[in-house]
């Protein structure tokens, strides 16, 4: 069989949200909320979700591999930074992005008005075009802690192509 030098990778994150922590961050947008992001670095979960996407669609880790939260390193670490490195990967390993459809679920607060920046992030920080990008929002019916609002998550699938 040829392999045609497509490859898929998927991933998800999950972080808690509470009083008194960091921004709440998605896809690099700021988004007022009284809540916070629980974490190590800024907490970016559909950041973090598309970066590990893209580190196993080549097999080559997680990203506890490549940015361990018990690293002062990290500390409050940009996730851009993070996303980008791991892209930066693909294309070392010869590749590049077709297409990733990534999800974000939560139930408050409502972020349809910023889907377009938050694709627009992403967009730019692989140098890609916004089409390649789809982010979809959805609650989680009121179902454990994600339907609580007591965390936030996002899924990322992405298809690269061997250049």
């Amino acid at each position: 069989m040829v392999n045609m030098g497509f490859r898929i990778g998927q991933s998800e994150d999950i972080h808690r949200l509470e009083d008194n922590q960091r921004a709440f961050i998605l896809g690099g947008v700021k988004i007022p909320y009284h809540l916070g992001l629980v974490s190590h670095s800024d907490g970016d979960v559909v950041y973090h979700a598309l970066a590990e996407a893209f580190l196993g669609a080549l097999a080559l880790g997680d990203l506890g591999t490549f940015f361990p939260d018990n690293s002062d390193l990290y500390l409050d670490m940009d996730s851009s930074l993070i996303l980008k490195r791991c892209y930066e990967m693909v294309l070392e390993k010869g590749y590049h992005l077709v297409n990733a459809d990534i999800s974000i679920i939560l139930e408050k607060p409502k972020i349809k008005d910023y889907i377009l920046q938050i694709r627009t992030n992403i967009a730019e920080a692989l140098k890609t075009d916004i089409d390649n990008i789809s982010v979809k929002a959805m609650t989680n019916e009121k179902c454990d802690d994600l339907g609580n609002g007591k965390c936030v998550k996002a899924t990322a699938i992405v298809l690269v192509e061997r250049d």
